[in-house]
């Protein structure tokens, strides 16, 4: 009876575990003019929302973003592509969309055939360069680098290093990224703000206790597992994903999250200090 008792909890935690959950930071910042509202998308891994991704569809639309970033692994190299073809057909009629590249759409060996296919929806891809996105009377700089399962990591400091440079400095300097763990080469760089995803929240959690037990080229306890970091000047968001049946270890107490990131002007009171 125990043990049924036991089971029964296990699986209503691993159900209540792949609930959709929205996650909102707020970054202010003397570089940004009037509020903007960014949704990060990571790790969806052409994972089912409802039907024609409805869920996911209606909880971005709820959050009015003036813009959608895709943080790579949109796409998955074993599960078939439509459910993340259909999401992103859907949301790219409504939003300014950029992406970039995660390890498993080069694992997928459809890397160039995936990248063709999000430019036709009229989705920007991002691959070591930088743009200024404006929206509300705000301005930011949107950088973007590839994942580096395949192009190597000196290619990827070629291309992070080009993005910064091709910057405008009075204004706040944002880089889209796939992997957290690249954290030291983000912050010598000296981007504003890094969005990633990549670690699926370190899959297990004990809230308040182990923030993620193993994660994606970190390993056991990551220390980018998701949430918000500090690196010195440069803030760092990581996502927890929202993959879920594709994952072969189900997710305990860490919930597949829309990230949802407020860039406001520094406080009054903060700039005249």
């Amino acid at each position: 009876m125990i043990l049924i008792v036991l089971g029964l909890l296990l699986i209503l935690v691993i159900l209540d575990s792949s609930r959709l959950k929205i996650v909102s930071y707020r970054i202010e910042n003397e570089k940004i003019g009037e509020p903007l509202r960014i949704a990060l998308i990571t790790d969806l891994h052409s994972c089912r929302y409802g039907t024609s991704q409805e869920t996911l569809v209606q909880a971005v639309e709820e959050q009015q973003p003036d813009i959608i970033l895709l943080g790579g692994d949109i796409f998955d190299d074993e599960v078939p592509h439509q459910n993340s073809r259909i999401f992103l057909s859907r949301i790219a009629q409504k939003y300014p969309c950029f992406y970039v590249s995660g390890n498993h759409e080069f694992w997928s060996g459809e890397i160039e055939t995936l990248k063709d296919w999000i430019r036709d929806q009229g989705i920007t891809v991002l691959e070591g360069d930088c743009q200024i996105f404006e929206a509300n009377g705000s301005a930011v700089n949107l950088c973007g680098i590839d994942d580096p399962t395949y192009i190597g990591m000196e290619e990827i400091k070629v291309q992070a290093e080009h993005a910064y440079l091709s910057a405008d400095p009075t204004k706040l300097t944002l880089l889209l990224t796939h992997r957290p763990e690249l954290a030291d080469l983000y912050r010598e760089i000296g981007f504003d703000l890094v969005l990633a995803g990549h670690a699926h929240g370190g899959q297990w959690r004990i809230p308040g206790i182990l923030n993620g037990l193993l994660a994606p080229d970190q390993g056991l306890f990551p220390k980018y597992a998701g949430g918000a970091y500090q690196l010195g000047s440069t803030t760092m968001i990581v996502s927890r994903g929202l993959a879920r049946e594709s994952t072969l270890v189900p997710r305990i107490f860490n919930r597949p999250e829309l990230v949802v990131i407020d860039l406001l002007p520094e406080a009054a009171e903060k700039t005249n200090r």
